[in-house]
């Protein structure tokens, strides 16, 4: 093969991908039995020094670092759906680390992408400190951050104060004046402080009667599920969750407890989740466009990358949907029938 050998090459010799062969090269994990496979297919290539001359002799290695704070999350599989469809007609590679939702193990994240030679970094921040900061201004690889925001440093997120105004007003309108917010910590200044503001500030404002009170969970549905008992102690008329996933698992418990919503209880969300609209009854939500944010946030890592001065327009729709878990306190409740199946068909 000589000069000519690719990693298309490797990876067939190997019996592996072609991104498993980039993680290798770049210290990503792969299993221990891969490794010696394409250890053993890049010796009898002589692959490994003519990709690294060419890395040296361009100045760019095509692949870009990827930090995530979860897998497990409907949020993570649409930003990255709108990443690819802005690096892979570029030409470009992700390498995916997991922080696990920690800061820092994701500042440990950044640094070791810093040190294999990525072109570029896109982290999708649990929360942004000095460290991160530092981190972006100190190096020669630009980095652009996902999810919070900071002046003084490339980033982008969903306007989650906007959005917290958005069901503040719209639980107002309905004649709520008592919620529970069940939400994160402020550890995560968008959604545990932003989102939870802007919603406190919209559902009060100009009225002394109304009451919120906060129930700490954490991002997943099981979280939330299991702080049911203290939401309910606090008898409210409206649960809203800081995400869909919050609100899921809070419906799921008033369910098992034989609580309907919306008549005993209403709930809200925020982000459009899919499993929303098919739940019963269907979730009420403000919608993020998460595809759109990785879309955003990958050419604005390409626009530094080719020193550009990149969008001026960074912002991201919202979308409010009014589905079914929500009562009107203003108006007399009347409960519906549901239909038989002679007035369906």
């Amino acid at each position: 093969m000589g000069a000519k050998v690719t990693i298309k090459d490797v990876a067939e010799l190997a019996g592996v991908s072609k991104s498993t062969v980039s993680r290798y090269l770049n210290h990503g994990y792969i299993s221990l039995e891969k490794q010696q496979r394409v250890r053993e297919a890049i010796e009898q290539t002589g692959f490994k020094s003519n990709f690294f001359a060419k890395r040296l002799k361009t100045q760019e290695s095509k692949l870009i670092g990827i930090v995530l704070p979860r897998m497990d999350s409907v949020t993570v599989g649409k930003l990255l759906s709108g990443i690819n469809r802005i690096f892979d007609p570029a030409g470009y590679q992700g390498i995916l680390l997991v922080s696990h939702l920690s800061i820092e193990k994701e500042l440990e994240n950044i640094q070791n992408l810093q040190q294999q030679g990525v072109d570029g970094i896109l982290v999708d921040s649990v929360g942004l400190t000095d460290r991160h900061i530092e981190l972006a201004k100190t190096t020669s690889v630009p980095i652009v951050y996902t999810g919070q925001w900071n002046e003084a440093v490339p980033s982008i997120k969903i306007d989650d104060w906007a959005a917290g105004r958005m069901v503040g007003a719209y639980l107002r309108q309905m004649g709520h004046r008592h919620a529970v917010f069940a939400g994160v910590t402020q550890t995560d200044k968008a959604v545990g402080v932003d989102r939870r503001q802007g919603f406190v500030e919209a559902f009060c404002e100009d009225r002394p009667e109304a009451r919120v009170d906060f129930v700490e969970t954490g991002f997943d549905f099981l979280s939330a599920y299991n702080k049911g008992a203290a939401i309910l102690e606090l008898a409210p008329t409206v649960v809203v969750g800081a995400t869909d996933n919050i609100s899921l698992g809070v419906l799921r418990y008033l369910h098992e407890r034989g609580i309907q919503v919306p008549e005993q209880i209403s709930v809200v969300g925020f982000g459009g989740y899919d499993v929303g609209a098919v739940v019963y009854p269907a979730l009420t939500t403000v919608a993020f466009d998460y595809e759109l944010l990785g879309m955003k946030a990958a050419q604005y890592l390409l626009d530094l990358l080719a020193h550009h001065a990149g969008e001026e327009n960074m912002t991201l729709p919202l979308f409010f949907v009014e589905r079914e878990s929500v009562r009107n306190l203003t108006e007399k409740y009347e409960t519906k029938a549901p239909a038989s199946y002679l007035e369906l068909t």
